[in-house]
């Protein structure tokens, strides 16, 4: 391949979006879950997270302009569901970006019981430290994650971070409940 068509398949932007849906059948409820995040037209990939040295963030509404119903869209998804009443769901993506010029990460976890900050805590703690093992940052694994990203910006390798996470109980009367954060890149 010539280096321009590679280049034209590195991400040049990405956006964020999260969103929950309800439907007496899972495939359902995760359609509306993808409708309430906006990306329900798009023919989604998941990729793993690595998030490309100048990809600028975009809004989602940025973002769904420039894609076209039935494009195929790549991008970081967590999703969950729960036929079980009450039960917490929770979905979200962490973001790591050096302030350099090179790579940053994007992590993804889903699951049961935890709150909104504390997935996207999680998820944002999982992004830094994956960026921080590249960057030769040492730090104790059990300290927790303020005490942790004081040491990111102490090390001098200042790191930004964001999260989106997406929480929701089980619908009471036992309909499928799914919930959804994504990271989507633009080509």
């Amino acid at each position: 391949m010539v280096a321009e068509e590679l280049n034209a398949r590195v991400p040049k932007a990405v956006f964020f979006t999260k969103g929950v849906g309800k439907h007496k059948y899972r495939p359902q409820s995760l359609e509306l879950a993808m409708r309430h995040a906006g990306v329900e037209k798009y023919n989604l990939v998941q990729v793993s997270g690595i998030l490309p040295s100048k990809c600028k963030i975009i809004t989602i509404h940025e973002g769904i302009r420039r894609l076209a119903p039935g494009q195929i869209v790549y991008g970081a998804i967590s999703e969950s569901s729960t036929d079980e009443p009450n039960r917490l769901l929770c979905a979200g993506i962490g973001v790591a970006m050096p302030i350099k010029d090179q790579y940053g990460y994007i992590a993804e976890h889903h699951g049961y019981g935890m709150t909104e900050e504390r997935i996207g805590d999680f998820v944002e703690d999982m992004a830094a430290t994956m960026l921080a093992t590249t960057l030769g940052i040492e730090f104790d694994p059990a300290r927790n994650y303020d005490e942790r990203k004081e040491i990111y910006r102490m090390s001098g390798a200042t790191v930004r971070t964001r999260n989106i996470a997406q929480t929701a109980e089980g619908d009471k009367n036992g309909l499928w409940t799914t919930v959804i954060a994504a990271a989507v890149f633009i080509l």
